[in-house]
């Protein structure tokens, strides 16, 4: 396996002028990039002007944050009376005192950390965010995105700095994700996608001074495990990166892997866990609540018409008093699908449970769709636009990859990572591996996202870019370092990466005040009248 280039760590005095000059420039696009976001979130606000939250994605964790550290409770009833903190992006299930309560569909550990900044501001300040919540907002939106958008920065110079081997090449990869991706587009808003990269990207370092340069040292091992599974757990497709990253550790040190990197791992998927299932009762999160419940027992065939009746017949009553639940006057059998689906809503106990034909009986099972509630969204029938999804695989995955969310065409200098991923498979040695890790990874989540059902087919809903991808942008920066460093001298080269960020900067900029819209190019054929 041949090394790549060792770049020794440098002493002040031995540092040349092209050192200092680079590090100059990185600082300098330190301060724009990070300005930039934070000039932004002074100036980001609801349409309605009520607070500076801008989707039902993020409402959905910041009425979880209010909840947790007003009402001490994951259930968020109380805070989203106030229809202006109400999103679409929550559950409904059974809560701790028995009764039926909304909860965020978001996974909650993130919550808590925001929470925890929340209480801190609320126990010294003095500030509640439903009276303040531009303040309030502002603050930790600041403080977390800030300090998540300097860690991608800053891993990625670890990368450029450790791994490629011209100035250019250095200077043009900070740049690119300092102005070239959707991840500071989404700087302004709280998400996980910016915690999912900022976690890939150090991971990414860890993981490769590992693989490529036969490290063992128990800091790195440490970071890949515990920023691996931190992106995981905050990003569920990136759950392809921990597993492949966690399998590659094992081969290349699987006594320091034992050791170090599994518990650090352990500690977050633990969180993630705990925190589920104090917030659901549930060890699985919301995303996986979408079917009916266990099986409570059969009905025969013929019962369909008094259920097409609506009637609460008492072999129904008789099945569920098996397991030891008692209807009251108050239940009531609404028909979902006639002659094949029904729901028992009993409001006096405060219960619903799914029926079900099958070709065989008709079952009477418990009630597991967390998103099937009198007001969701998600009902059939319901969603609008792209959220009714793409019929058409063939187009939505043209439209993923080339078309209005294309991950090449609003971004086309990823050009430049395809390109760089083909030279580094052509070359002997270790980054011809880490070649392959990029491109399965990529493939997994791509194909993933792309072969979903009709109902999954929306690009990540009302959304910039194709949002379910930006964990993979660390991956694809690093892939453009083959490319750059042959560039470093080729003028004609240079002026085609510029060009090509030029583009890829346009389209992050353009939704710059709220990254929970369309992309400019869905946006500019709908003007046209080609979308539907």
């Amino acid at each position: 396996m041949t090394k790549p280039a060792r770049v020794p760590r440098k002493s002040d005095n031995t540092w040349t002028d092209a050192d200092r000059l680079r590090w100059a420039v990185y600082w300098l696009l330190i301060a724009v990039c990070l300005g930039n976001a934070v000039g932004r979130i002074f100036a980001v606000t609801a349409q309605h002007d009520r607070h500076p939250f801008l989707s039902a994605n993020d409402r959905s964790r910041w009425a979880t944050v209010r909840s947790l550290v007003d009402h001490q409770t994951f259930a968020i009833d109380e805070v989203i009376k106030d229809r202006y903190w109400d999103s679409i992006d929550k559950v409904y299930h059974l809560g701790p005192d028995g009764k039926y309560h909304y909860y965020s569909s978001k996974p909650p550990l993130m919550a808590c950390v925001l929470a925890g900044e929340y209480w801190l501001i609320k126990n010294t300040v003095g500030m509640e965010i439903s009276e303040h919540p531009y303040y309030v907002g502002r603050a930790i939106l600041i403080a977390t995105n800030g300090l998540l958008l300097f860690g991608l920065l800053w891993a990625t110079i670890w990368i450029v700095e450790r791994y490629a081997k011209s100035d250019f090449a250095r200077i043009g990869i900070v740049a690119t994700v300092a102005f070239g991706t959707f991840l500071t587009t989404y700087a302004v808003t709280i998400n996980n996608h910016s915690l999912a990269a900022m976690s890939v990207a150090i991971a990414l370092y860890c993981g490769l001074r590992v693989w490529c340069d036969d490290r063992g040292d128990a800091r790195y091992l440490l970071g890949a495990g515990f920023f691996a599974a931190c992106a995981a757990v905050n990003d569920l497709p990136a759950f392809s990166f921990f597993g492949l990253l966690g399998l590659a550790m094992l081969i290349k040190r699987p006594v320091g892997t034992l050791l170090y990197g599994v518990p650090a791992a352990v500690v977050i998927l633990g969180a993630s866990l705990l925190t589920n299932y104090i917030a659901h009762d549930s060890w699985r999160p919301p995303y996986a609540h979408r079917g009916d419940g266990e099986v409570l027992g059969m009905l025969e065939t013929k019962m369909h018409g008094s259920l097409d009746k609506n009637e609460v017949s008492p072999e129904l009553k008789d099945v569920l008093a098996k397991h030891d639940i008692k209807l009251s006057d108050q239940a009531e059998i609404i028909t979902r699908e006639t002659g094949n689906r029904w729901v028992v809503l009993d409001q006096g106990i405060d219960r619903r449970y799914a029926i079900q034909r099958t070709d065989q009986s008709i079952e009477v099972r418990d009630w597991d769709n967390w998103y099937d509630y009198d007001t969701s969204y998600w009902k059939p029938g319901v969603k609008k636009g792209v959220d009714k999804g793409e019929k058409s695989i063939g187009r939505y995955a043209f439209h993923v990859t080339l078309g209005h969310h294309g991950i090449l065409s609003l971004t086309p200098v990823w050009f430049l990572s395809l390109l760089g991923l083909g030279l580094w498979l052509s070359e002997k040695g270790s980054f011809r591996q880490v070649a392959g890790f990029i491109i399965l990874l990529t493939l997994i989540c791509v194909l993933f996202y792309i072969f979903r059902p009709l109902k999954d087919r929306n690009y990540g809903g009302m959304t910039s870019g194709f949002r379910w991808a930006f964990w993979l942008i660390p991956l694809w920066l690093t892939a453009m370092i083959p490319v750059l460093d042959r560039w470093k001298n080729a003028r004609w080269g240079q002026l085609l990466f510029a060009v090509l960020l030029l583009f890829s900067a346009i389209s992050a900029s353009y939704s710059a005040l709220n990254p929970w819209v369309h992309p400019w190019m869905y946006t500019y054929l709908g003007y046209l009248g080609w979308m539907e």
